[in-house]
């Protein structure tokens, strides 16, 4: 029988559903733009960040167990780039909190969670 390592939750789920939500939020801002770049960019972000975050969740579930207890609230942001730019904040704050697993495979994980960001920054800041 296998044995797992001590399971990491806080803040490990609100993370998670800070990017679970980003899918659904992106998607609505996606629908509502009168942009077409800023149309596609958010159309690429909610497709590719879902599966980030998947990839994310089942390494950490491999190595810690499973996450439980999701919250269930949420907000629909506003405007893309400053929505983008918190999802950023978000991203750099709980990944260095205390208690968040620093092991190198989930941060690579991070990682690309965070380039999808800034790739979409940049198509929305620039590109627009």
């Amino acid at each position: 029988m296998a044995t797992f390592k001590a399971q990491i939750t806080e803040p490990v789920v609100p993370f998670v559903m800070c990017l679970l939500h980003s899918v659904t939020n992106a998607h609505i801002l996606h629908l509502q733009s009168r942009s077409y770049s800023q149309h596609q960019a958010l159309g690429a972000f909610y497709t590719e960040i879902g599966e980030l975050v998947d990839s994310f969740v089942e390494s950490y579930q491999g190595k810690y167990g499973l996450l439980t207890n999701y919250p269930s609230d949420f907000m629909v942001p506003e405007a893309p780039i400053p929505y983008i730019e918190y999802l950023m904040n978000e991203v750099e704050t709980y990944r260095n909190k205390p208690g968040f697993p620093q092991d190198s495979e989930l941060q690579n994980e991070i990682d690309n969670i965070a380039n999808l960001l800034n790739s979409t920054l940049y198509k929305l800041r620039f590109l627009a």
